[in-house]
């Protein structure tokens, strides 16, 4: 009860602007939840930067991306380096950066201020604040995609993208430490767009319009996928699937590429939710040893040395471990070539359960965005 009057107390206070709140100097497009972990913002962020780079509109603009970095040792603002690790930048930001070399991928607790960093990077020449940063030469943002920052009330973002878990629903849960929400369920109705994650491959209308009214959405329509609320608001639904993509190396110069026809694995993943992978993975092996760490875990030598043990139990067996949970892997000091030449990460993404629903969701978020552009 005292959780929940807290952050209603807070909600009210910037709703009616008695705490101020920024916008940055360029669109910005939030990714967010009111869960903790597991809904799957990185893939989502990552589906949203390839249609912005196949964009018409935004393909040749400088693209950014702000997150907070969670769990990195590095302070203050810092852009994110392809060759930097896990440690200084947090692993969903490093992975992100490997990902598209050509979006300016940074960190900063303080959103407010990596937003004015991004769309005037000249201040980081200047600014006592930027101190500690490493890389100083940034290109001048075009556009801001927010990692993350639903609950960062300071920053208000242009586009609210908010993710639910099919497998949690949020009208089934209860605030944290009870429950797995970290915000309240009637913030759902400051989204833009949102989505359902993690469903199965198809759902009927009624499900689907099942799920609008539980998320307060009432005349919801499969055809243009949008619901009205109490107050006359249109909302935008849509739904999601996880899908993943042929293994690759975790140690490419040490791999043996063999080992992804053994019939054996050896999994370990350091998520919210490893599920999913373990039924995608159990269709084409026998997975004989599996080892699940808290989420974000950074890993020990003492958890390599588990591995290992698992490995010298099974010789033939190849060993498979997450995307996020790669970054860190390569952060660990002692790797030995009987885990490298057998380890590999699955990458992951996210597909609308059909082609109408992603052609809504670009058109929305295009729409959306114009809209921005034209503002005076």
């Amino acid at each position: 009860m005292i959780h929940r009057l807290v952050l209603a107390t807070r909600h009210l206070f910037f709703d009616k602007g008695w705490k101020k709140s920024y916008k940055a100097d360029v669109p910005t497009v939030c990714v967010g939840n009111i869960t903790v972990g597991g809904t799957g913002k990185t893939p989502h962020t990552e589906m949203i930067l390839r249609h912005l780079l196949q964009s018409d509109e935004w393909a040749y603009s400088n693209i950014a991306v702000l997150s907070r970095g969670y769990k990195r040792k590095s302070k203050g603002f810092q852009k994110v380096s392809r060759e930097g690790t896990a440690l200084e930048f947090g692993d969903e930001p490093l992975q992100i950066a490997k990902k598209f070399p050509s979006v300016t991928v940074a960190v900063d607790k303080d959103r407010v201020e990596g937003c004015r960093f991004l769309t005037h990077p000249e201040e980081l020449q200047t600014s006592k604040k930027a101190r500690k940063t490493l890389d100083k030469d940034i290109p001048k943002a075009d556009i801001i995609v927010l990692d993350d920052a639903f609950q960062y009330r300071r920053l208000r973002a242009d586009v609210n993208i908010v993710l639910i878990d099919y497998n949690r629903p949020v009208q089934k849960d209860r605030l944290m430490p009870w429950g797995k929400l970290r915000d309240l369920p009637s913030r759902l109705k400051a989204a833009d767009i949102l989505i359902v994650t993690k469903c199965p491959t198809y759902l009927d209308e009624w499900e689907k319009g099942k799920w609008a009214a539980q998320l307060g959405l009432k005349d919801y329509s499969t055809a243009t996928c949008t619901g009205v609320r109490k107050n006359g608001r249109k909302q935008t639904v849509l739904f999601t699937t996880i899908g993943y993509e042929p293994m690759v190396p975790v140690f490419p110069e040490e791999c043996d590429s063999r080992f992804t026809y053994a019939q054996r694995l050896v999994l370990f993943t350091g998520i919210a939710k490893d599920t999913p992978l373990r039924a995608y993975l159990s269709d084409n092996y026998k997975i004989v040893h599996r080892f699940g760490f808290p989420d974000h875990h950074k890993y020990s030598n003492g958890d390599i040395k588990k591995v290992c043990k698992a490995v010298y139990a099974y010789p033939t067996a190849c060993v498979v471990t997450t995307e996020k949970d790669a970054q860190r892997v390569v952060d660990t000091k002692k790797v030995p070539g009987t885990l490298r030449e057998r380890l590999f990460q699955v990458p992951i993404n996210v597909q609308f359960l059909s082609p109408a629903e992603e052609e809504i969701f670009v058109t929305t978020l295009e729409g959306l965005l114009r809209g921005l552009r034209s503002e005076p």
